[in-house]
């Protein structure tokens, strides 16, 4: 419960930074792949958008399936909340952006990406994570180790060393919102 809690709060101020800078969230858009959280009409291939929660709630039931494992209930509880296009967020160490499902055939690229992060990590006998963001260091993501529910900084095909918090409730409570300037 303090997961969701703390992920709507941080939305909360984000939107509310977001409007205090007289900044929208806009993000790149198709028109043959509409979401729920499109604010208003395409205009040049971008469009404004809010977080909107998912209704249905995305379900992780096959990812588990594929990889004969249970994911981490934190994981599923992040990627089942909200449709959006990724949140800039800044962690003291450094930029990020909160990777979000834009709709249903978003959630599927997301379900492959993370069935082959986890057969890859497997591949190189590493413990296995969930990313949830990006960096501003292509080489570098966020992480949730799968078998704790802590969150790690995680460099490509290295396994994770530099732990950032207890679980994803705690991680929220480190960021505070910014802009994407290239993230």
């Amino acid at each position: 419960m303090a997961l969701s809690s703390n992920y709507a709060d941080f939305i909360q101020q984000s939107l509310l930074w977001h409007q205090q800078q007289k900044l929208t969230l806009i993000t790149w858009a198709d028109p043959k792949s509409p979401s729920q959280c499109q604010v208003n009409d395409i205009v040049d291939g971008t469009v404004q958008w809010q977080p909107v929660l998912q209704q249905p709630k995305a379900d992780f039931s096959n990812v588990e399936q594929a990889l004969e494992l249970t994911l981490h209930p934190d994981i599923i509880t992040f990627y089942q909340t909200y449709f959006g296009a990724g949140l800039a967020a800044e962690h003291p160490k450094g930029k990020l952006a909160l990777l979000m499902v834009w709709n249903n055939d978003d959630l599927n690229r997301l379900q492959e990406n993370i069935i082959g992060h986890i057969l890859m990590k497997r591949r190189l006998k590493q413990q296995e994570t969930v990313f949830f963001a990006t960096t501003e260091d292509d080489d570098i993501l966020l992480s949730v180790l799968n078998s704790t529910g802590e969150v790690f900084l995680e460099r490509v095909g290295q396994e994770v060393t530099e732990k950032l918090a207890a679980n994803l409730a705690e991680f929220f409570t480190q960021l505070q919102p910014c802009a994407y300037e290239g993230l």
